[in-house]
């Protein structure tokens, strides 16, 4: 898709295994690297509970906001890539990982196909995604009718995301 109009896309990354600072860091200095892929803005960190039935600690979370040419499916492959990359084991479901990134929104695209769908089906109901993007792009469609913003506003489990500052 090179030489074609960019868009805006957002990313989520997220950590619980290892140094997790320097996990994002790494994730993102790799993501940087991807031709046709520019990174336009960061939220800070968050310490955000774990979300699903696994025991596990605490995830420091973050969220981009790019600018790319790459197609979705070519997004979300380098995506996996650099979590594998990083050390990413797909064993338990919703279990711990080193890294995890995922293709939140692809301009105001609606993308539903085997392995991706996008914007991310379950974005609008978690905090741990909603607080660090609205704080880069507060008025991005999440594909429901809503913005980030008016999601967040009535998104359970907000009071949980905590800002670090390290």
């Amino acid at each position: 898709m090179s030489g074609a109009t960019r868009v805006r896309a957002a990313l989520g990354l997220g950590s619980n295994l290892g140094d997790t600072s320097a996990n994002l860091a790494e994730a993102l200095a790799r993501l940087s690297a991807t031709p046709g892929l520019d990174i336009v803005a960061r939220s800070s960190d968050y310490r955000t509970p774990p979300w699903g039935p696994v025991p596990q600690d605490d995830y420091r979370n973050a969220c981009v906001v790019i600018e790319t040419d790459l197609a979705p499916a070519d997004l979300l492959a380098r995506c996996l890539e650099v979590e594998k990359e990083l050390g990413r084991v797909r064993d338990v479901r919703w279990g711990p990982r080193t890294i995890d990134i995922d293709l939140l929104l692809y301009g105001e695209a609606k993308v539903d196909e085997e392995g991706l769908t996008v914007p991310h089906p379950r974005m609008g109901e978690r905090a741990f995604v909603l607080v660090p993007l609205a704080e880069i792009w507060p008025e991005a469609p999440i594909g429901d009718g809503r913005s980030v913003r008016e999601a967040l506003a009535t998104c359970a489990g907000r009071d949980e995301i905590v800002l670090l500052d390290d």
